[in-house]
């Protein structure tokens, strides 16, 4: 009987990048995949903190410029010396988003920028931009969470740092409007546009496909069902097979005209049939997401 192969050192993850960019929602991310997650560690304290033997699970360590003792050259020479260690396993994870992006975050919020506390944001990011362009030049991944939201960051976590015992195939599923484009990340698009349309319905024009009435009208399309039951073999098909191949999620989308009724229609139900095969499902309703955000009633534009 030969022996079993020696267990593999855990990983430490070096979260980093600038304010506002999505770094805590990543640290949060981690931290629901298992990792020990410590952030704001003064870079005096890594060192200690790694001594002895390796850690039972993976950690991850949130570090910004508002860290104690915080420098590029510090941080870098940190890398380095876990990077000789046989022990541990390093990676930097760079969390980043355009200045553009930047600046509306800190607008909504209303937060100051903390290298900028009595001006602009935009000074802020810049100069702290500038002093990380080294530290992104490290990075083993960079992830721009430029148009994201916090559950497409987390997707994305999910995608590089999941671990291999605890690892899972999770789907999304996505309903938009093709007038707004392609939602990011999709790994598969179905076209329901072929459906027949309840926006011409009057009495439906104003509800979205997670209605009863709604859903009745299109799966009473002829075509409906042939189409809903050759979707779902394929995706029946692919999940075991990606999960097979290491990957962690899967997003297939489904776009109709106006993102409100037919894509909706069959997202949520694809959504029901993937869960009761006892797949982990999220959905996505980004039109109706939109609208809601905004207050608006009535038929989507």
């Amino acid at each position: 009987m030969s022996e079993p192969q020696q267990a593999k050192a855990p990983s430490v993850v070096l979260v980093t990048g600038p304010s506002g960019a999505g770094r805590s929602t990543a640290i949060n991310a981690l931290e629901d995949l298992g990792y020990e997650v410590i952030d704001n560690l003064p870079l005096s304290l890594l060192p200690r903190l790694l001594e002895g033997p390796p850690p039972n699970r993976p950690i991850a360590l949130g570090i910004d410029v508002r860290n104690r003792d915080f420098g590029v050259n510090a941080l870098i020479e940190i890398i380095d010396q876990l990077s000789a260690e046989p022990d541990h396993e390093p990676q930097v994870l760079y969390v980043d988003a355009d200045e553009e992006e930047l600046v509306r975050r800190y607008s909504e919020t209303r937060r100051r920028h903390p290298l900028a506390p009595a001006g602009p944001p935009l000074t802020g990011i810049a100069k702290e931009k500038e002093l990380l362009v080294p530290l992104q030049g490290r990075a083993d991944v960079l992830i721009n969470t430029t148009g994201l939201s916090p559950h497409d960051l987390r997707a994305e976590i999910d995608r590089w740092f999941a671990t291999g015992e605890g690892r899972h195939l999770g789907v999304t599923l996505h309903s938009f409007s093709y007038k707004r484009g392609l939602p990011r990340g999709l790994d598969i698009v179905m076209d329901c546009r072929f459906l027949r349309n309840p926006h011409w319905e009057p009495e439906l024009r104003d509800r979205d496909g997670r209605d009863a009435d709604v859903a009745a009208y299109v799966a009473d399309d002829t075509r409906f069902t042939a189409f809903f039951e050759r979707v779902k073999s394929l995706i029946d098909l692919l999940l075991p097979a990606h999960k097979d191949e290491g990957k962690t999620h899967l997003s297939i989308g489904f776009g109709c005209t106006g993102g409100q009724h037919r894509s909706v229609a069959l997202t949520e139900r694809m959504a029901s049939a993937l869960a009761e095969d006892g797949w982990q499902v999220s959905k996505r309703h980004r039109e109706i997401e939109r609208r809601e955000a905004q207050g608006n009633k009535g038929p989507l534009v």
